[in-house]
């Protein structure tokens, strides 16, 4: 909400089945600081994760406003002028933009998961095929008119390697800005996952026996 970005935005917030003292708070602070929230167990029985509905539900609404999409995941923090940069990028890059990511860092500033393939890189602007992930993310409304979300494999969790590759796949360009660094705290929202590092059998024992965070 701080962001120094002279167009003018609007911030949805999806609480995807929060607990209800969370959920409130949201509510809280969404009529203190004038941001919306969509509260998922209002639309669906669905349980988490709904990324899915929401890309969907994002889609729809950038497209009503002729807008481009910035999604920012909840793990991630950025700086007051992240979202200006990326916007900015959106006008000024050739190739038919279709994804425009800011890097991840850790605290110290160093580029961590999900772009350690980026640490090699030189700071700047690079145009990739490898995957980029949804921490934080443009997707162009030239990009968002092309592919209708609803075609999103309902049986998947996570839907940022798929979308980032058939971006290139229908013929435009995605951009990773070494640039422009936002703070990663990976899984903080689903500390369960951080099993994966901790305690891999039992990651993947939710991921594959219980189907859980399907790519």
């Amino acid at each position: 909400m701080e962001s120094t970005i002279e167009q003018g935005f609007s911030l949805t917030v999806y609480d995807d089945y929060s607990d209800r003292e969370i959920a409130d708070e949201l509510d809280r602070l969404s009529h203190l600081y004038g941001f919306r929230v969509v509260h998922l167990s209002d639309v669906t029985t669905h349980p988490s994760p709904n990324y899915r509905l929401v890309l969907q539900m994002a889609q729809t609404h950038a497209l009503s406003q002729g807008a481009h999409l910035i999604i920012v995941e909840s793990d991630v923090v950025v700086k007051r002028d992240t979202l200006s940069e990326l916007y900015r990028y959106a006008g000024s890059l050739g190739s038919n933009p279709g994804l425009i990511a800011a890097v991840t860092v850790d605290d110290t500033d160093v580029i961590n998961y999900p772009y350690l393939y980026a640490s090699r890189i030189k700071t700047g602007v690079v145009a990739t095929r490898k995957r980029l992930s949804f921490c934080c993310t443009l997707l162009t409304n030239t990009f968002l008119a092309a592919y209708d979300f609803s075609l999103l494999d309902p049986a998947k969790s996570w839907y940022d390697v798929f979308i980032s590759h058939k971006a290139t796949e229908i013929g435009f360009q995605n951009y990773l800005i070494t640039s422009s660094r936002v703070v990663h705290r990976p899984h903080s929202s689903r500390p369960w996952k951080l099993l994966k590092y901790t305690h891999p059998v039992k990651y993947y024992w939710r991921k594959y026996i219980r189907g859980l965070d399907k790519i």
